[in-house]
């Protein structure tokens, strides 16, 4: 198994990298969203996940660790294989992937290339219980530092309805609905979510 690749980015093409690691080219599947990301830059990671089967083999890089695990998780899901996977992160970032699946956002999924409403189904009945709401929570305070006291509020939100016996999931979509583009406390948001739960 090939975890990590670090080398020099020998060249872009419109699927793939070429990756010289001290002098032998890998050639890497990667998203679009990641090829935008690797403009101007000349020495690179990917982590890597290397497909096998009988007439070939491939080898699909991520720009971090949590982008690999999320596309390992796609994998899982019947009928979605590693281009399909790999063509969810034109789309999506692996943290608003998570909040997707989690609010059960299919209309959103099934705008990635190759996914349907059926697989965007089935991705959130399969992958639901398997992505974590803190997780996605913590990654999302990360990305928005500048967002932090509303998700924070959030955040208090969804944890206080699950401490109300609510799922997690329906926490999370029921805050999702709740909320304004004007600011609001925990308080504030768990009872307009409260609202759409009844």
């Amino acid at each position: 198994m090939i975890g990590f690749l670090r080398g020099v980015l020998a060249c872009r093409k419109e699927d793939r990298v070429l990756l010289d690691v001290h002098g032998v080219g890998y050639e890497v599947y990667t998203s679009a969203r990641a090829q935008e990301q690797l403009v101007n830059e000349k020495e690179i990671t990917l982590y890597t996940h290397l497909q096998v089967r009988e007439d070939a083999m491939a080898l699909y890089g991520f720009l971090s660790e949590e982008d690999l695990s999320m596309f390992r998780l796609l994998i899982s899901v019947n009928g979605i294989g590693p281009k399909v996977a790999l063509s969810v992160f034109d789309v999506f970032s692996s943290n608003d992937l998570k909040f997707a699946i989690l609010s059960g956002d299919t209309k959103s999924i099934s705008k990635a290339p190759g996914i349907g409403p059926k697989t965007a189904q089935r991705m959130v009945m399969e992958l639901k219980d398997r992505v974590s709401l803190n997780q996605a929570f913590e990654e999302r305070l990360q990305d928005s530092a500048s967002d932090s006291a509303g998700t924070q509020s959030a955040d208090e939100a969804v944890e206080g309805l699950i401490a109300l016996g609510y799922s997690a999931t329906e926490a999370f979509r029921a805050v999702q609905r709740a909320k304004t583009n004007e600011p609001a406390t925990a308080e504030e948001l768990i009872k307009a979510a409260l609202k759409q739960l009844m």
